[in-house]
């Protein structure tokens, strides 16, 4: 990989607003790694700028460290990052779609959304903080509107492992800026993704702008928080929710 292309690791491909964000930054010419539990789409494989997909469930702890020392290596030793966005998540759900609360929902699902949620993209951020001090470069934590709210779907485990990713955000951007690299977060609210049912359509008036997002402006949020406008901003996180974070 050259050094003056520039290169975006991603976590949580292969759909939904990972897999927008990855066309987004394709689009923009960008170099991408990636890195899913499922294979991308094959239409995505035939695309230049994706350079290498690597399978795996980052919330194995081997599978994690094997995804880091395979993309350091696509990396090379001189090669620097321009940036790791942190979107793999999971949201636990009943059969019945019942909210999982903080009664009725299992401690050990709890860590296990903590680990992917929380403790993974702390974990990569220290994985990649050479290679991300060397470009220059920004991490991008994608976070939630359920982390600042109670929300009617989204589960308290969840939830909260997304506030805990806010606050994660602040104490990186202090602890990173030492490292030139700058640290920010991406809030969506209702995103039309495979995630959304028709049960979400009763939040619609709630949102000011009265419809629901697309993942291709989430994707946009997190590209320009990406590039030279927003060199001076760090510490920061972007709504994306038509103003629903308002109420």
């Amino acid at each position: 990989m050259t050094q003056d292309r520039k290169t975006m690791i991603l976590t949580g491909a292969s759909r939904g607003i990972g897999h927008a964000t990855v066309k987004r930054f394709s689009q923009e010419g960008w170099r991408m790694i990636t890195c899913s539990r499922e294979a991308p789409p094959e239409e995505c494989k035939r695309d230049p700028n994706w350079a290498q997909h690597i399978t795996a469930d980052l919330a194995q702890g081997e599978d994690l460290e094997r995804f880091v020392a395979q993309a350091n290596a696509l990396l090379g030793d001189g090669g620097g990052l321009t940036a790791l966005i942190n979107n793999a998540a999971i949201s636990p759900k009943t059969p019945f779609k019942e909210r999982l609360g903080c009664l009725n929902g299992d401690i050990a699902a709890w860590r296990d959304v903590f680990e992917l949620n929380l403790f993974v993209p702390l974990r990569l951020a220290r994985g990649f903080a050479k290679a991300l001090h060397k470009g220059k470069g920004s991490i991008i934590n994608i976070t939630s509107i359920a982390g600042h709210a109670i929300h009617p779907f989204a589960g308290s485990a969840y939830s909260t492992s997304k506030a805990a990713l806010s606050a994660l955000t602040r104490e990186m951007a202090v602890e990173f800026a030492s490292l030139g690299v700058r640290v920010n977060a991406v809030a969506p609210g209702e995103i039309e993704t495979a995630m959304i049912g028709p049960e979400y359509e009763a939040l619609i008036p709630r949102i000011p702008m009265h419809r629901m997002g697309r993942p291709e402006e989430v994707a946009s949020a997190v590209f320009r928080l990406c590039t030279e406008d927003f060199a001076y901003v760090t510490g920061t996180e972007i709504f994306v929710t038509g103003g629903q974070h308002l109420f």
